[in-house]
């Protein structure tokens, strides 16, 4: 086990759905930190990249109409072996196959509107968490715990 970062996008339609709430709850009761995050509504330069390996695909134009329709919620995710256990949480793409109690599984409705995007390898995971985030947006911080939330006249 390591500590890795990844990147996950909370797709347009977990806005349009108002779910994004409970996406980023269960990312983080499954222990993960949030090191960075941000709203954007993503350009076609990005999408492009981004979605590199499917821009030459008859139905990229959906795809790129699709994840430009709403805003993205971009987090940077840290924690143990983060990239295979967001991957997992994630479920399958294809929504119908996916598990339930996986985020696709309980939310998607399709291929394409499938509430979630995690990286799929480490090498991806670093070259997505660059596309999104400046290294100055990325944060490193520590958990509260009893010992330093309160001011010591207040234990």
């Amino acid at each position: 086990m390591a500590i890795e970062r990844t990147l996950v996008l909370v797709k347009p339609d977990a806005l349009q759905r108002e779910l994004v709430g409970q996406v980023i709850s269960r990312i983080e009761r499954r222990g993960f930190k949030i090191v960075g995050v941000k709203m954007a509504l993503l350009d076609q330069k990005t999408l492009k990249e981004h979605y590199a390996h499917l821009a030459a695909k008859p139905f990229f134009p959906r795809i790129a109409e699709f994840m430009s329709s709403a805003p993205v919620i971009a987090m940077a995710i840290e924690g143990f072996d983060a990239v295979e256990v967001l991957r997992k949480m994630s479920g399958v793409t294809k929504s119908s196959a996916a598990e339930p109690g996986t985020i696709r599984g309980d939310f998607a409705l399709s291929v394409m509107c499938n509430i979630i995007h995690a990286s799929d390898s480490k090498e991806a995971a670093a070259a997505e968490l660059k596309r999104f985030f400046k290294a100055s947006e990325l944060f490193d911080w520590k958990r509260a715990n009893v010992e330093n939330v309160y001011a010591p006249d207040e234990r």
